[in-house]
């Protein structure tokens, strides 16, 4: 791996997509040039090694919150030959996730499977056809690491473990089967930009893990970050921290929040992605730009009662990757992208909902969610709160 320089606290994240632009003008400009001159270049020797002009490179990446699988979700999702089918569910957001080159989700019910026994709030388990249906519609980055993971105890953990085992293009972090998986050094690559991944959890719900097997889950702790991060800061250009923190149902960000980002960004964090509030909370650049924090994504999916836990937010971020003429190489999460997300159903009452369906902000009515325009302005100025410059609308929506 080639040198890294943080030039990152030199330049402000608006400054991101002005570079961008620039470094593209430059190189044009040294490719118009030698095509125009190429027997002067020849007879001063510049411009023989192509490999000196600025590569860039990069890869977008849609992030979005919880698939928390309450009773009337996976009731819903029943087939008649007792299965689940979550993918009618999902049938929405497919054509956006499936154009992205990284798409991330928290799971934050296990997926121990049918065989230990569906259950909902407060101890949760959840059908593998979840992963399934998220596997479908492209997500293949998942947090693991939730304060429900030890809700079926040890078993429930190496049930989730092995099923993602047996989807080895999916990328986890947070639960494993032994202390020498954990420990591994796990380097991932996307389009040429090498980067680490890693899943925490503030606490298991009081549920501890047996003796010896802290590694069924990844419960956080400042050494522990440092210890995971050091391993591999110096071997890739961007690392991305998965956390599971924060107070529930706050819209707002709690201190320990941001001692624990401010603590991240220290170590090399790139990217956090936060989780477990069940809301939405604000993003924003830390550190002179140096870091991006997404503080909670909110529910994706749920059975939660009130349009605050109905709503989420699905962030788009770019890593960019610039390989210098000197030989270094610098890393930049660039050009944040935001669009809120709504889990509809037929909420009758005092009878189980059914019908559930996510939907972008941008595509609800009056049918769907009354009043959604004025939902839709509360929340996003929650999230913009302290990035007022985030840009509203995907990309590729």
């Amino acid at each position: 791996m080639k040198k890294r320089v943080k030039i990152r606290k030199k330049i402000k994240p608006l400054g991101f997509v002005i570079l961008f632009i620039l470094i593209i003008l430059v190189v044009g400009m040294f490719s118009v040039a030698l095509n125009a001159s190429k027997s002067k270049d020849a007879e001063l020797g510049l411009f023989k090694d192509m490999g000196k002009v600025p590569k860039l490179q990069s890869f977008d990446l849609v992030m979005v919150g919880d698939a928390l699988i309450h009773y009337g979700v996976y009731r819903d999702a029943k087939t008649s030959d007792g299965g689940y089918d979550f993918k009618p569910m999902l049938e929405n957001m497919k054509p956006i996730i499936s154009q992205y080159d990284l798409a991330y989700y928290n799971q934050e019910t296990i997926l121990g499977g049918t065989e230990l026994g569906l259950s909902s709030y407060p101890m949760f388990n959840s059908p593998y056809e979840v992963g399934d249906a998220f596997i479908d519609c492209g997500f293949d980055l998942v947090s693991l690491a939730t304060n429900h993971t030890m809700d079926k105890g040890e078993k429930g953990v190496l049930s989730s473990v092995s099923y993602w085992k047996n989807h080895p293009g999916i990328i986890t972090s947070g639960q494993w089967s032994s202390e020498e998986e954990r420990n591994e050094v796990r380097i991932y690559e996307k389009n040429g930009i090498k980067y680490a991944f890693f899943s925490y959890t503030m606490w298991n719900n009081g549920l501890n893990t047996p003796a010896g097997k802290s590694y069924l889950s990844n419960e956080y702790s400042e050494e522990k970050a440092k210890a995971d991060i050091e391993k591999v800061r110096d071997k890739v250009d961007v690392v991305i921290v998965a956390m599971h923190w924060g107070t529930e149902y706050s819209l707002g960000v709690s201190s320990a929040q941001a001692h624990e980002a401010d603590y991240l960004s220290s170590l090399g964090v790139d990217l956090i992605i936060g989780a477990h509030p069940h809301v939405v909370e604000p993003v924003e650049y830390i550190n002179d730009g140096k870091t991006f924090v997404i503080y909670s994504l909110g529910n994706f999916i749920s059975d939660q009662d009130g349009v605050e836990r109905l709503t989420g937010l699905m962030a788009e971020v770019s890593i960019l990757k610039i390989d210098n003429i000197d030989g270094t190489s610098s890393s930049f999460v660039i050009n944040p992208k935001a669009e809120l997300v709504y889990t509809g159903a037929n909420r009758p009452g005092n009878t189980y909902n059914s019908n559930f369906k996510l939907y972008t902000y941008s595509s609800l009515n009056d049918t769907i969610l009354p009043g959604y325009q004025n939902y839709y302005a509360k929340y996003k100025d929650v999230v913009s709160s302290r990035y007022p410059q985030l840009q509203w609308g995907l990309s590729k929506e």
